[in-house]
């Protein structure tokens, strides 16, 4: 008996001892795991502290010199006349003008900008046809005006630049849409305020981006009413016009003043020489409906001759009499096609404003070779000036598909409308 107890008790300090090795290995395996855990805590813990570290720096480097980009296409968005009348004066003017508007709206509007963001204005604009142009128009009494305003404007801010492209189609318009692009992924941009209002091609570049998080970083600036394409999305964005600064209305080339029709009109016929065909006159005040109506006058009498006049010629008078509140003004006639006086092949009405012939053309053709994304300017020009071109170089045209390409160029609406005198402009007139 005594032998079994002690055969049960050797099993007992067996088992025992055995329990003992099996909670050592665990207590040797859980110490491994804590030291592990422990050490990966650790350096997880230095790894945040470093991460954060690394976040801090980006972030002081990316509120590094904050700034607000206005963007503004000069060839359409014109300063108030009392503006670039004033020259250099003038300039710096409206440069002190546009950077106290836009701080007071960064700061009422967009509370999340820095306090210290500075304004970058970059205008783009063909420098010799904007001054001709507000000089035909009568805004300024000589060309170079327009260059000493901007001159004034330059000078006024370190971050103000005017930037003269020079001659040629779409080169304000290329330049501002990569500018626009460029600038819209910096994160030292915290904002765009885009002066286009006058010209619907931007909207090609509005529609791309339409999510909230980058449209609330656009602003657009309104000098004249929204075009038809704009105006239809600015809801997407926020407007705003600054008091003051631009003109509300396109400048008129040629300086014609409204015409009224009225009981005021003379009652005189017209007269008409012995080897001229009746034709009513143009009175003074005559607005032509190629361009933009900018202002009103009251049309002076013409001169009549009793001996010479002819009872059968149609008068403005006579027009007006069967509708005296009528105030648009009467049916142009027909303009005759004709040449510039300096000889070039450029076709103008009676009134010196560019038309564009006539053309015949296949519906199915222009739209065959508009899908073939031809480049324009190197068909028909010869001078496409973009290495690497996005549209083709190297096709071989017959002539059905090089006319079917002039009438897809002419589609595309000339921004210097009427008074462009680009002899090899290929962009449609009207």
């Amino acid at each position: 008996m005594l032998k079994g107890v002690e055969h049960h008790k050797n099993e007992l300090i067996l088992e025992l001892l055995s329990r003992v090795d099996r909670l050592d290995e665990s207590y040797q395996q859980m110490a491994l795991d804590h030291q592990r855990e422990t050490q990966f805590n650790r350096e997880g813990q230095l790894r945040e502290r470093k991460l954060q570290d690394e976040l801090r720096k980006i972030k002081a480097f990316m509120n590094r010199d904050p700034f607000v980009l206005v963007l503004i296409d000069g060839d359409g968005m014109i300063f108030e006349d009392s503006l670039i009348r004033e020259g250099e004066l003038g300039g710096k003017e409206a440069a002190a003008v546009l950077w106290n508007g836009i701080k007071d709206h960064v700061h009422d509007t967009l509370p999340d900008i820095p306090s210290d963001c500075r304004i970058v204005t970059r205008i783009y604009a063909n420098m010799k046809g904007l001054s001709e142009a507000c000089w035909k128009a009568g805004l300024v009494d000589k060309p170079s005006l327009i260059e000493q305003f901007y001159r004034g404007f330059t000078g006024s801010k370190i971050l103000f630049d005017f930037i003269d492209v020079g001659p040629g189609k779409d080169r304000a318009d290329e330049k501002i849409n990569e500018l626009f692009k460029l600038h819209l992924g910096d994160f030292h941009c915290h904002h765009i305020f885009f002066g286009c209002s006058h010209d619907n091609g931007y909207a090609r570049l509005l529609e791309q981006y339409t999510e909230p998080m980058i449209t609330d970083r656009i602003t657009l600036l309104e000098g004249v009413p929204f075009e038809k394409e704009l105006n239809a999305m600015k809801a997407k964005y926020t407007t705003v016009k600054l008091p003051n600064l631009f003109r509300s209305t396109k400048i008129n080339a040629y300086n014609q003043p409204v015409y009224h029709v009225s009981q005021s009109l003379p009652q005189h016929p017209i007269q008409v020489s012995s080897n001229e065909t009746a034709s009513p006159p143009i009175p003074n005040g005559y607005q032509s409906p190629y361009q933009p109506i900018i202002g009103m006058s009251t049309p002076s009498p013409a001169p009549s001759n009793p001996s010479t006049m002819n009872p059968k010629a149609p008068t403005w008078a006579s027009a007006a009499t069967s509708a005296v509140q009528v105030v648009s003004p009467p049916a142009t006639p027909t303009p005759a096609l004709s040449s510039l006086a300096s000889g070039t092949d450029i076709p103008r009405n009676r009134y010196g404003q560019r038309i564009d012939p006539p053309t015949v053309y296949d519906k199915d053709e222009v739209d065959r070779v508009r899908k073939m994304k031809l480049c324009n300017v190197h068909f028909l020009r010869g001078d496409c000036g973009y290495d690497p071109c996005t549209h083709s170089h190297n096709k071989k045209l017959s002539k059905s598909e090089m006319a079917a390409l002039k009438t897809v160029a002419r589609m595309v609406p000339c921004r210097q409308g009427s008074a462009c005198d680009d002899p090899k402009c290929m962009y449609g007139h009207r």
